[in-house]
């Protein structure tokens, strides 16, 4: 599957969780692409799973498009298979701003992704009182 294709699946499996009609299982990207286009601008559930896959990707600290309207993070989330799928993540914008307008999953790319944990030391520090 695409980079693109990858956030649309992971969108419509969101969209059942919000009570959407079930999908077929497994899924190929034609049938991906069919259901996609049915649903795409009837299905509030989808919009719905669609915005919250939107704001909820983990920041990646890599360069990415920018503007001088908004703000953007090059963000990612792990597909079903363990892959990274990124993207550009727009907000801001002010009062009138509309970054949610702003296209972002034909935008998609993949990403390679090493994950290590590390052990952290965490110090927080208090005055003591002086003895009068």
């Amino acid at each position: 599957m695409t980079p693109s294709q990858k956030l649309k699946h992971m969108a419509l499996i969101k969209s059942v969780t919000f009570g959407a009609d079930p999908l077929p299982e497994p899924m190929t990207p034609d049938q991906l692409d069919e259901i996609w286009e049915q649903r795409e601008g009837s299905d509030d559930y989808l919009q719905d799973a669609i915005n919250e896959i939107r704001c909820s990707g983990t920041n990646t600290g890599l360069k990415c498009d920018w503007s001088r309207h908004y703000e953007s993070d090059a963000v990612a989330a792990q597909y079903l298979d363990g892959s990274w799928v990124g993207w550009t993540y727009w907000h801001g914008g002010g009062k009138h701003g509309e970054p949610e307008a702003i296209e972002w999953m034909d935008e998609a790319y993949d990403l390679a992704c090493v994950e290590e944990q590390v052990m952290t030391t965490k110090r927080t520090f208090t005055a003591i009182p002086q003895p009068a």
